[in-house]
């Protein structure tokens, strides 16, 4: 193996102030370079090794390191580094061993513990647990206990809107598992559901990650839930996380922290000693603002101290952000008392703590407001137990309701559901606009105290919760190792060059800015787009059928993590994230009779009846996989291994196969689409090949590579035969059959990225045909093939199938027909900004804008693909 240098980069670019959380992220290794992650190491740039983890995420097909996860712990001052496979043994042990993270197992819990903070886990072999985590120790003192999750739940929802009854559920634990166990990172996954206080039903099922790093007093957490109730009679009022947190101190010396509004806070004693009539002192006053313990009473003027139990001590305090755009604080004293209003903003960042000079807990939800409906609760602060709950779906907010919109307006049969689709764009069909298996991850973070932390304090963790520090290999080594297929950093050495460059960012820019200026938020929504504009209302088509959410409809997914790998921004990284988060959890079934499967665009994520692979491929949750070795989206990843299966059951072509009449579903002869099927289950079996080793994934994944390459028209036969328990197509199969959407999901990205990986006999050949004719003349077509190809549209995306060819055969020709195709009718198609937007002349719109987009997401996402691809692949050929 030869010696490699990663260099990194922060994500925004300058390293943060400090690093109490520690980072944790993922690097691409040139293939064959690493045998082994042992060989890697973690150094300053120029300068000494700083103690790091390093675990394989991904293996080249040689079986060296292909991605390595990274991880660092808490560092006062950090700087600039880069990964390095020569860290010499002396170097190394220089650095091993500072503020190691040790795991103790035994017989009755797991305890992590990291030189500042132990967290304990009870082991639910032993007996029925309902907590998550039994306590938090810092300084050898407990400044939280029995954390776990609740839940309500609604059996009806009034119309009037009043609450109706609701039922209590707590968390059950089924599993703990250490999943790493240090030195400078420990992850430890507990597994369960809600089961309500008597017993009689469990629901909701869960996975909570706790992450610890070594010297930092914080813990991540990582949150999935997974609806599984019945739409018609489960209505959920309420999903949180709670912990009772110790106090100690006299209640004018315990501390609530509330994040509000751009880094302000709500910072207020229980018991407060300010702008009373009588002054206890400037040092009792400037000692309780701070945070800090306030001088033995005796030194306090005392017509306070002798007066102390006439001044109200506040034991609840609530915090609701119920839209993106408010929340609202209020307190009161005890239960059977009024809430008094606190005070009031615009979208609070997510951040709830209590604390006393001996010790307490905070806890921060990232993505707060975006989520809404959200709510943070402290309750009993003037007792010696405070319960503080983050609450991830608000009981002030109406119930949860996630019953299908309409009542299918009698379409009942395909011929009908068809109809509406012509009508609509909505592909529907009874019983599949069902919630039932789809899930939700949060990511939160616990602090632990020491003491009441001074509020400068407090605002640089809540800013590191919602945007956190990340180090990233730089576009140019990401480029050099060639992972991903075909792309390249950004690139203005021409004029041709700058003028595409502009339009991507161009359009990348106006997304960005859609998601705030339309409120594209929710718990179910934030992270996704939509999909096509209505120019006459002059708003996104929200309640039009299938032009509402646009669930992965032609990759944007793709889009933006291409855009991000080229150019290194972090807004654009942070856009991508938030959708990954979304469309592989809620666009895809993780439970149920669509486990694996992914839900087509619509006005509910889940309303579509196509129930698809290509929503659910993991070419879209890869990336971003890697790039943090997250591990909650490594579970997205693992859960598709056999969701070939899911052909057995769910044809996704039944309403529309012309041999409809004769056509079953067969183990031995399942109809699979070479298009956007073929290319999700190439996409999942090479990610768990290269994840795992799974021998199943590679020889289905090369098998049926070599079935493709030895049918008589490769690609082009548009469907094949496949044996599922074979793993194999049946390669006789004469047939042509072309399809606008077949690479458009995917395809492109990952047969690329296939024949850049292994030789597989034919499957190159057979690619290269499909690029070449696809955007062919006629004539050319009928030569090659005996026919012309009908079904051909979205020219300008499929430019990208013709710079391939082009590329592959060094031609000239069809390098030039790969930029006519897409310039489209001679301009390229957002060159210029009123291309793209038009200036709106007509009624106000509930959020003014000035101008609308004529474009739809899917032919953006599909511009940028073909944008990026191209100037990768025959950028040197620009028309001048």
């Amino acid at each position: 193996m030869t010696t490699s240098t990663v260099p990194l980069r922060w994500l925004d670019d300058a390293p943060p102030a400090e690093l109490p959380g520690g980072a944790t992220w993922g690097v691409p290794l040139p293939r064959g370079t690493v045998a082994s992650v042992s060989a890697l190491g973690l150094r300053q740039m120029g300068g000494p090794s700083v103690p790091a983890q390093f675990w394989p995420l991904a293996t080249w097909p040689d079986g060296s390191v292909k991605w390595a996860g990274c991880a660092v712990g808490a560092l006062d001052a950090p700087g600039a580094y880069e990964v390095v496979t020569d860290l010499s043994p002396q170097t190394a042990a220089a650095g091993a061993g500072i503020g190691s993270v040790v795991v103790r197992e035994d017989a009755d819990e797991i305890v992590v513990a990291n030189g500042v903070i132990e967290l304990a886990f009870a082991r639910p072999e032993h007996g029925a647990i309902d907590t998550l985590a039994r306590r938090v120790v810092r300084d050898g003192r407990i400044v939280a206990r029995d954390i776990r999750l609740v839940s309500l739940l609604q059996d009806d929802v009034p119309e009037d809107g009043a609450a109706g009854p609701r039922r209590r559920f707590r968390s059950r634990v089924h599993r703990v598992v250490v999943e790493q166990d240090g030195p400078v990172r420990a992850v430890v996954r507990v597994e369960g559901a809600h089961r309500d206080e008597d017993g009689s039903r469990e629901w909701l099922p869960f996975t909570v990650r706790f992450v610890v790093v070594a010297g930092s007093a914080e813990v991540r957490l990582v949150h999935t839930v997974v609806w599984d109730g019945d739409a018609e009679h489960d209505f959920l009022a309420g999903l949180g996380l709670r912990a009772d947190v110790p106090l100690r101190a006299p209640l004018h010396d315990r501390h609530v922290r509330i994040a509000g509004a751009d880094g302000g806070f709500f910072a207020e004693a229980v018991r407060g000693l300010t702008g009373l009539r009588r002054d206890p002192g400037a040092e009792v006053r400037g000692a309780q603002i701070r945070g800090e313990a306030t001088p033995p009473t005796p030194r306090w003027n005392p017509q306070v101290s002798e007066r102390l139990e006439l001044i109200p001590a506040w034991g609840d305090f609530t915090l609701t952000q119920l839209s993106a755009d408010g929340f609202a604080i209020r307190k009161r004293t005890a239960p059977g008392h009024a809430w008094i209003d606190a005070g009031a903003g615009t979208r609070a960042e997510g951040f709830i703590g209590i604390s006393d000079p001996a010790g307490g807990l905070g806890v921060g939800i990232r993505s707060f407001w975006q989520s809404h409906p959200g709510q943070l609760d402290l309750r009993g602060a003037t007792g010696d137990q405070a319960e503080l709950t983050a609450w991830l779906y608000a009981p002030e907010a109406r119930p949860m309701d996630l019953r299908f919109y309409h009542d299918g307006l009698g379409q009942d049969d395909f011929a009908t559901q068809l109809e509406g689709l012509e009508i609509t764009y909505e592909d529907y069909e009874p019983g599949f606009g069902d919630a039932h298996g789809v899930a939700r991850t949060h990511e939160l973070t616990l602090f632990a105290y020491a003491a009441t932390p001074p509020i400068a304090q407090v605002a640089a963790a809540v800013e590191r919760v919602q945007r956190p520090p990340l180090l990233q290999p730089t576009p140019d080594h990401l480029h050099a190792v060639g992972v991903f297929g075909d792309w390249a950093p950004v690139d203005r050495s021409t004029p041709a060059r700058t003028e595409i460059e502009d339009s991507v960012d161009f359009l990348l820019d106006f997304y960005l800015g859609q998601v705030d200026q339309r409120r594209w938020y929710g718990f179910w929504n934030y992270g996704d787009v939509m999909h096509a504009y209505d120019a006459d209302r002059h708003v996104w088509r929200y309640d039009v059928g299938g032009y509402a959410w646009d669930n992965s409809e032609l990759s944007p997914d793709l889009w933006l993590w291409y855009s991000y790998l080229r150019s290194g921004r972090a807004d654009v990284f942070r856009f991508a994230e938030a959708m990954t988060r979304h469309t592989g959890e809620v666009d895809v079934y993780h439970l149920g009779r669509w486990q694996g499967l992914g839900s087509r665009h619509n006005v509910q994520h889940w309303g579509c009846s196509a129930k698809q692979l290509r929503i659910s491929s993991p070419i879209y949750r890869r990336i971003f996989h890697y790039l943090t070795a997250d591990e909650r989206v490594g579970d997205l990843l693992t859960e598709l291994r056999d969701s070939d299966a899911r052909f057995l059951d769910t044809d996704p072509t039944r309403k529309v196969r012309t041999d409809a009449a004769t056509y079953r579903p067969d183990r031995a002869a399942l109809a699979v689409g070479l298009g956007t099927d073929w290319g999700a289950l190439a996409a999942t079996w090479l990610a768990d090949w290269e994840r795992t080793g799974n021998e199943r994934s590679r020889d289905r994944l090369l098998g049926t590579m070599a079935d493709i390459g030895a049918l008589p028209h490769g690609f082009l036969t548009g469907e094949a035969l496949y044996d599922i328990d074979a793993g194999r197509f049946d390669s006789a199969r004469e047939r042509i059959a072309v399809s606008h959407l077949s690479a458009v999901f995917g395809l492109v990205e990952v047969c690329s990225e296939l024949i850049s990986l292994v030789d597989v006999p034919g499957f190159r050949d057979a690619w290269l045909e499909y690029c070449r004719l696809y955007l062919a003349s006629p004539d050319e077509q009928e030569a090659a093939v005996g026919q012309r190809l009908t079904g051909i549209h979205l020219e300008q995306a499929h430019s990208r199938l013709t710079a391939y060819a082009a590329a592959s055969r060094g031609d000239d020709a069809l390098a030039d027909a790969a930029w006519r195709a897409f310039e489209g009718i001679g301009e390229w198609l957002v060159h210029r900004r009123d291309f793209v937007l038009r200036r709106i002349d007509g009624p106000a719109v509930l959020n003014p804008v000035d101008e609308a987009p004529t474009v739809g997401t899917n032919d953006v996402a599909q511009y940028g693909l073909a944008a990026i691809q191209n100037l990768a692949l025959i950028g040197d050929r620009l028309p001048r």
